[in-house]
């Protein structure tokens, strides 16, 4: 301190004579320093001093709490209301730490379950960080089901969640990959849209994903014009991934442009217990939310996943070392059935927090959960069940038919039954597997016959193929309900070509390129030099050839019916003929009427095989019709529903 004095008071008295400065307004001549040497001017401001006073700045600035409640909140408002009111879309990011697997997607499908049940228009984003364009190509063993939109889009099967959730058709822009993002910018390169400029990840790349991210929030997914409430955006993976990198610094940006008003981070994370302590841990947790604090993005609520419900100790802790306040911390504890999940976040307050932080309390109305209550409530309380078996190629991991297995739920829940589904390898019905694993064999079959109905679904490839047509060939002859979906259908031509006409070489050119009969074929408009979006895919018509079918009596008599597709083999129709001859009745055609579409043996009690998926544009409270008519047959109900509806009206 002294050597600076010392340097101050030399360069002080060093520094030349200089004229004084000219007179301010509002100073007099006589009031200025006579002295030679420089020195403070007392400054006289024409205005008062208190305008000078510093403003508060509203990133630092404390958050004037807002109402607790929302009994006086107008629950007429109409959706739109929020962007109607704030000009602004509003964003909730859901993240997740600690460990994959945590449930993001049914926590990001709850969060706008309950923001709909307060009257707002919610859509959806999910940002899956791989290098994919699409989910299209990627095992089911690795990636679970590849879910398909109506405009064709092969996704991550957590749109799937969000459409059942949400009662919303989202398109494929609303899927957002890394592979997308990076195709899209080296477009623009080539176009020569940067005018010759670096391309970077900062800013092109993260320029890209908020531009991209803000155009699709802003279409429409509920069916109403304009633009919805808010976007729930999931960020796929867990924080500290290096592929999520970009995209975490483009939401980071997007938090900054649009203001903390328009933007609410929630962070998923795990509460572990060891068992030999048997203590809540928030360690991990800890970490989790320092290393997202890191990247410039701060939680304002925890969701925390644990097998208990958290101690209240656990919340003070979580409160104290990540900075979120007590009241923002969620506890997604396991339950019954995921339907839950949106009543534990309803129950803990979870909207509240979430419109005081978008400032949406004052339009948002109290959450209408009746109907996902009663919905809970009625599975918690089933008795009886009905078993299913499922007889597939990737059984080893449930998520490869999560939609079919959803689909299920919904037709058991409205036939009051709860769903016992056995899962069958196809392989180990084999006769192979009988020599091989002559036990795993023993238990497919014992399994296969004690099951009410069987169900084969879709997939790709020749392995097990010949096990699902040992099924496909039991339902039909000892009258099991069967339902056969893409795949499964063609197995069932293919079975009935074998055993009724008595072609013992007939086959798909998928299995056997070869085979002298062809009963399934390569569609002509197919790619064989690439794999990935060269399918028949998304919403295709379906036209009803006779009313007098069970397929027609459950679409409501329906003349068509729009489902979505995803496959590249098709029933030769070449064959349609024989198999019509012989009993097999190809119920529904396309537009074209040379594509088959749906099958059905009259003789059978329920034998339908259908090219589409019913499984997609399955709800809750709404099932597919499919589905529902092969829960009622499995229980003896389908006839007396048919009558009691007048023949599905």
């Amino acid at each position: 301190m002294a050597r600076l004095k010392f340097l101050s008071i030399w360069r002080a008295s060093s520094l030349p004579p200089r004229a004084p400065p000219p007179p301010l307004r509002g100073a007099t001549a006589a009031s200025l320093p006579k002295s030679p040497r420089a020195s403070v001017v007392p400054l006289r401001l024409p205005f008062p001093a208190r305008a000078f006073r510093r403003a508060p700045c509203a990133r630092h600035e404390r958050r004037r709490p807002a109402p607790i409640g929302l009994a006086s909140v107008r629950s007429e408002r109409g959706g739109g209301a929020a962007r109607a009111a704030t000009g602004r879309m509003k964003y909730v990011l859901v993240t997740g730490g600690v460990v994959s697997g945590l449930g993001k997607g049914v926590t990001a499908s709850s969060i706008g379950v309950v923001l709909k049940a307060c009257g707002l228009r919610v859509t959806s984003i999910k940002i899956d960080p791989y290098l994919n364009t699409d989910a299209g190509t990627m095992s089911p063993f690795e990636h679970g089901e590849v879910f398909v939109l109506d405009d064709g889009g092969e996704v991550d099967l957590d749109l799937g969640n969000y459409e059942r959730f949400l009662d919303i058709t989202l398109t494929k822009d609303n899927n957002i990959t890394t592979g997308k993002i990076y195709q899209s910018v080296l477009e623009k390169e080539r176009r020569g849209d940067y005018l010759g400029k670096t391309v970077q990840v900062v800013p092109h790349v993260t320029d890209a994903i908020k531009d991209w991210i803000q155009s699709v929030s802003a279409i429409p997914v509920d069916g109403k014009e304009g633009p919805a409430d808010v976007c729930v955006i999931e960020l796929g993976g867990t924080v500290g991934d290096i592929e999520s990198m970009p995209f975490i610094e483009a939401l980071r940006q997007l938090s900054f442009s649009v203001g903390p008003d328009n933007f609410c981070l929630i962070h998923v994370s795990l509460i572990p217990v060891l068992g030999v302590v048997g203590e809540q841990k928030t360690k991990p947790t800890q970490h989790s939310v320092r290393e997202l604090r890191a990247l410039g993005l701060t939680p304002h609520l925890l969701a925390c996943r644990s097998a208990q419900p958290l101690l209240e100790n656990t919340k003070e802790k979580l409160s104290q070392f990540c900075h979120v306040p007590i009241g923002n911390i969620l506890n997604i504890h396991d339950v019954p059935n995921i339907w839950h999940v949106p009543l534990l976040l309803r129950n803990q307050n979870a909207h509240i927090s979430i419109l005081n932080q978008l400032g949406l309390v004052s339009i948002a109305s109290p959450p209408n959960l009746q109907d996902w209550t009663r919905r809970a409530e009625n599975f918690d309380n089933l008795t009886n069940s009905v078993r299913i078996a499922l007889v597939g190629k990737y059984v080893g991991l449930t998520d490869s038919y999560l939609s079919v297995v959803k689909a299920l739920l919904h037709a058991c829940i409205a036939c009051s039954l709860k769903p016992a589904i056995d899962w069958i390898a196809a392989s180990d019905l084999e006769e192979d597997s009988a020599k091989s694993t002559p036990q795993a064999h023993a238990a497919a079959w014992e399994t296969l016959k004690n099951a009410s109905c069987v169900i084969v679904p879709g997939g790709f490839g020749d392995r097990g193929v010949t096990g699902m047509i040992l099924a496909a060939k039991y339902a039909r002859e000892n009258n099991v309900p069967y339902l056969g979906i893409c795949l499964g259908m063609q197995i069932s031509v293919i079975e009935f070509a074998r055993s009724v006409l008595g072609l013992d070489t007939a086959n798909s050119t998928e299995f056997d390129a070869e085979t002298p009969n062809p009963v399934v074929m390569f569609m002509p408009e197919g790619s064989r030099t690439h794999m990935g979006s060269t399918m028949r895919l998304g919403s295709r018509r379906t036209l009803f050839q006779t009313p007098d079918c069970i397929t027609s009596k459950l679409y409501c008599n329906s003349e068509y019916v729009d489902e979505r597709h995803r496959h590249r083999y098709e029933v030769n129709p070449d064959v349609i003929g024989n198999l019509e001859e012989a009993g097999l009745k190809f119920v529904g055609r396309d537009e074209t009427g040379r594509r088959m579409e749906i099958l059905e043996l009259p003789t059978h009690q329920f034998y339908v095989g259908v090219q589409f998926h019913p499984e997609f544009k399955s709800r809750p409270g709404r099932p597919s019709a499919l589905f529902l008519g092969f829960i009622l047959a499995a229980s003896g109900q389908l006839k007396a529903y048919l009558s009691q509806h007048q023949n599905g009206n």
